[in-house]
């Protein structure tokens, strides 16, 4: 089996690359041409892996790469993808989180439709909810431009899939974390705080809203998922989610419990980093997910913020010899 990860050296892709490696697959990852690369976190497979030159925004070239590489899947994961730079560059998230997932879709429809097609969607999605938990049906009212754009890009892979037969599957992912994070996501930023707090190199860590609740997993779960979805007999959408939600405060709360600090001494509230409008919960029901693709999380919320913060420790203490 061929595989083509777009943004495969980001947190997912990361994680997915070698989950396929793993089954044996031959696994092709898409980069753009950039003065700046970064394949920090494909550098333990990047022997493993070939590495092909294509950009969401050129048609051209991804149908060029597909022909190229012939894929038995493609998992587009490519995508600006942090909400509050989208509200600084709009049209820019559109262009990667919308009009990029078409190309990538009319590529496969001209050059070879069996390909089976993996869309990243989002909860951001749901925004302002309907309903709580959410679940595939439940509307859409998105509350960013970074949501706008993953609607589009969840209905273009729909309408494909129904206009042209196409096996695309939408993965309705709710947040999910890992050490690999970037250190522009409030996660990251707590458990990065968290160790240099720890280890003298910091006084204080500013957030933005404490009571905002999401439904965190672990990024090596959710690329499990994308994988089923795709090795179904007839494609479709599913809700990724751990079902349970916390705040952003508690988040932080436990992260500082996990190296006997109280966080309520370093936590400043920073309006510079509150959203224009925010999504104040999300919650998940993965029931579909954990039926139909026998899908279940295997770490739990507690787990994810101690392997985070252990690892920016770690980090740290080799950085500092302390």
């Amino acid at each position: 089996m061929r595989a083509l990860i777009t943004g495969v050296t980001g947190q997912d892709g990361s994680y997915l690359a070698e989950l396929l490696l793993e089954k044996g697959y031959e696994v092709f990852g898409m980069v753009r041409r950039s003065s700046t690369e970064n394949f920090e976190r494909i550098e333990q497979i990047r022997d493993r892996i070939t590495l092909g030159m294509a950009d969401l925004l050129d048609q051209l070239s991804v149908i060029s790469l597909i022909e190229e590489i012939k894929p038995d899947e493609l998992y587009n994961l490519a995508a600006q993808s942090f909400v509050p730079a989208s509200w600084q560059q709009p049209a820019l998230t559109g262009e990667y989180n919308a009009l990029g997932v078409t190309k990538i879709l009319e590529a496969i429809r001209l050059v070879d439709k069996n390909i089976r097609f993996y869309q990243a969607s989002s909860s951001e999605m749901f925004g302002k909810v309907r309903e709580v938990p959410q679940t595939e049906t439940t509307p859409f009212h998105p509350r960013s431009p970074y949501g706008v754009a993953k609607v589009y890009g969840h209905w273009i892979t729909v309408n494909y899939r129904e206009s042209y037969n196409i096996h695309s599957n939408s993965g309705i992912l709710f947040n999910h974390e890992s050490p690999r994070r970037g250190l522009e996501f409030v996660t990251k930023k707590i458990t990065d705080g968290v160790a240099k707090i720890k280890l003298g190199l910091a006084d204080e860590l500013r957030l933005g809203n404490l009571d905002s609740k999401r439904d965190w997993g672990f990024a090596g779960d959710y690329v499990r998922a994308m994988w089923l979805m795709l090795q179904q007999d007839k494609p479709g959408d599913y809700v990724i989610s751990s079902d349970q939600n916390y705040s952003v405060g508690e988040f932080a709360r436990l992260a500082f419990e996990h190296v006997d600090l109280d966080y309520k001494e370093f936590v400043k509230v920073d309006p510079r980093f509150v959203r224009p409008a925010e999504v104040d919960v999300l919650l998940g029901n993965s029931s579909l997910a954990r039926k139909k693709l026998k899908w279940e999380p295997t770490v739990s919320f507690d787990q994810l913020v101690k392997m985070m913060v252990d690892y920016d420790l770690e980090k740290y203490r080799e950085i500092s010899g302390k």
